[in-house]
């Protein structure tokens, strides 16, 4: 029993140690917004390629921001779905608030989506910049909070974690995998907030908001225009020039849903999660972390309900059943703490192996790609 016990440790310290990790500290909330005679003047920045499922929604939450001196410029990157005409309407309602930048071909060296917000800086005009997604919706508060948070913290970039929604099958199937794979890279923001080496912060790309003075003497966009994971590498850009970061919690002001099906899910982090799992270590680990998160998710979550299976068919018995049995009611607790934590229908917590096992897929096949990567409809080639 007491060996039962030994073999435990590992899941019952993950279970018991990482929610104390996770608190959600800083908070936006927590941050009033600056007097609006002392508010500086925001431009949102939204570049947007074949959005049209979301951009309507987005931009329409990005003008009812309760903030006193803002625009909104998106970007439309070529898109071949009526993106550009859905914009174009809801502009001729704004009052020349919303103004919208025919994207240029893209150039040479350049990946889509750092090209389109390099072009949407250059038509900005406010002496704060504000990257956003298209798949994004803002509460009335977030910006005022947002800007409130940059000036009491003294920060050049504050970047915000919203809620991630998760409606569909695959959705709360395999997303809250990849979310706990980033949390355990970064389990505290408050951690990432007080890095000392370039290498421990992170951005999210979802929402980055910047001084333009700051943006442009680290080159900007422009200065990461082949890069995969480039909201990663503007943070670690901003922290190797001495710029400070501040990341925060926004669930309750800002939401995202970045992936509605299982294709996009696995098309969206095939494209990004070996790249970036590489570009958050050292350069010894770099060739082998993918590989030590695959082993993470097969190992943890996989092997034990695996070996329950092999005990109930008379395959294995004795210690290993137990040990089987008594990692898998832990890790289901866990992962029931978890889809709560996100938000997320906990009747499919149940799931977990089935997510664990198409997320090392996702990572093998990313691992795998070569230089090779596509994405919207553009395929490229990058170093990984």
């Amino acid at each position: 029993m007491m060996k039962v016990l030994l073999a435990l440790i590992p899941w019952i310290a993950f279970a018991l140690v990482l929610p104390v990790l996770q608190r959600r500290r800083p908070r936006l909330r927590d941050y009033p917004p600056p007097d609006r005679e002392a508010a500086p003047s925001v431009s949102v920045i939204v570049p947007a390629r074949n959005e049209a499922m979301n951009i309507g929604q987005c931009l329409t939450s990005l003008l009812g921001a309760e903030y006193p001196d803002l625009e909104v410029v998106m970007v439309d990157d070529r898109s071949e779905d009526g993106t550009g005409a859905i914009a174009a309407a809801i502009a001729e309602r704004s009052g020349g608030r919303l103004r919208i930048v025919a994207g240029e071909p893209l150039p040479a060296g350049w990946l889509g989506k750092p090209w389109a917000c390099w072009q949407g800086y250059r038509a900005a005009r406010g002496d704060l910049l504000l990257f956003t997604d298209a798949d994004t919706r803002h509460g009335p508060e977030l910006i005022g909070r947002a800007v409130g948070a940059l000036l009491r913290e003294d920060a050049d970039m504050v970047s915000l974690l919203p809620r991630q929604i998760m409606r569909s099958f695959w959705e709360r199937v395999i997303m809250p995998q990849f979310w706990l794979l980033l949390s355990l890279r970064y389990p505290n923001t408050a951690w990432v907030n007080r890095a000392r080496r370039w290498q421990d912060v992170i951005a999210n790309g979802q929402f980055i908001l910047v001084r333009r003075e700051a943006y442009e003497a680290v080159g900007g966009h422009a200065s990461i225009r082949g890069e995969v994971v480039e909201d990663l590498k503007l943070a670690q850009r901003f922290a190797s020039y001495g710029r400070r970061i501040f990341l925060a919690h926004a669930e309750e002001l800002m939401e995202t849903r970045m992936y509605r099906d299982f294709a996009g899910i696995v098309e969206g982090w095939t494209k990004n999660v070996a790249i970036g799992a590489r570009q958050t270590v050292d350069p010894w680990l770099r060739p082998i972390v993918p590989w030590l998160i695959v082993a993470f998710l097969l190992g943890y979550w996989v092997l034990p309900p695996t070996l329950l299976v092999a005990w109930l068919v008379g395959w294995v018995g004795g210690a290993t059943a137990l040990w089987a049995a008594g990692a898998t009611l832990i890790s289901l607790l866990f992962w029931l703490y978890m889809y709560v934590r996100l938000q997320v229908k906990p009747s499919s917590a149940g799931l977990y192996p089935l997510g664990a096992v198409l997320a090392a897929w996702i990572v093998v096949r990313s691992a795998l790609r070569g230089e090779r990567v596509v994405w919207k409809g553009r395929e490229y080639r990058v170093e990984g």
